[in-house]
């Protein structure tokens, strides 16, 4: 199984700049046709997570102070969270939360992309 989660937007170029320089991703795919653009981004090892409206709660209190993820989120781990979270403002990302760390033990910064996704960074500990 794999998952691919397909983001559209209506400005395609500032979204490949956000992903491929301000995350550093490198474009795994590319297609073309009738004049549309899309391009596969490759984020190593996936997974889904399933809230309830209470743990939603709970995380968004933990990461950014208050309930504001919409109903989809992403969750990427970085190496470095300081590095992309100055990558990320620099290429149009708005600053929903600064890092925090987590009851496990993560730093998290919670941004949004420039088409309105919000994203949480998260950089494990040393040794997980």
């Amino acid at each position: 199984m794999q998952l691919r989660v397909a983001i559209t937007s209506q400005d395609y170029q500032r979204l490949v700049r956000f992903y491929c320089d301000g995350l550093g991703l490198e474009p795994a795919q590319l297609w073309s046709n009738d004049g549309g653009q899309a391009m596969l981004l490759d984020m190593g090892k996936a997974t889904v997570e399933l809230f309830d409206e209470a743990q939603a709660q709970a995380i968004d209190q933990i990461e950014a102070g208050r309930r504001v993820s919409g109903r989809i989120r992403l969750a990427l781990q970085v190496p470095d969270l300081t590095a992309a979270v100055k990558r990320l403002l620099a290429h149009g990302a708005e600053l929903v939360h600064p890092p925090v760390v987590t009851p496990w033990g993560d730093r998290n910064a919670r941004l949004q992309d420039p088409d309105g996704i919000q994203i949480t960074l998260f950089q494990p500990p040393p040794g997980n």
